[in-house]
């Protein structure tokens, strides 16, 4: 069973990352350019608005971080080898 479950949890990692993180992105660059306003193609204009535009802001600023936190996560026991330092000290090691 210990297989099983370890396939659905890569699954499920899998498909929230895989999937999950780009229409995070995705909704960010839509919030954005909805928040910046401008003339449209008929040429009426729509005013800014700054809450979609920050959204679009904050949405990038997680995908950002979750990419960051990733790459740490993956690199952390050549850190700890070469720098001494535990970014995840509150994590049990292996």
């Amino acid at each position: 069973m210990t297989y099983a479950e370890s396939i659905l949890k890569v699954l499920v990692v899998g498909l929230l990352l895989g999937a999950g993180l780009p229409a995070v992105f995705a909704g960010g660059l839509v919030a954005y350019s909805s928040g910046a306003g401008g003339q449209a193609s008929d040429g009426t204009v729509h005013a800014p608005n700054p809450v979609l535009k920050y959204l679009g802001i904050a949405l990038f600023v997680f995908v950002a971080w979750v990419i960051v936190t990733a790459v740490f996560w993956i690199t952390r026991t050549t850190i700890i080898h070469h720098f001494g330092v535990d970014l995840f000290p509150f994590m049990p090691k292996k």
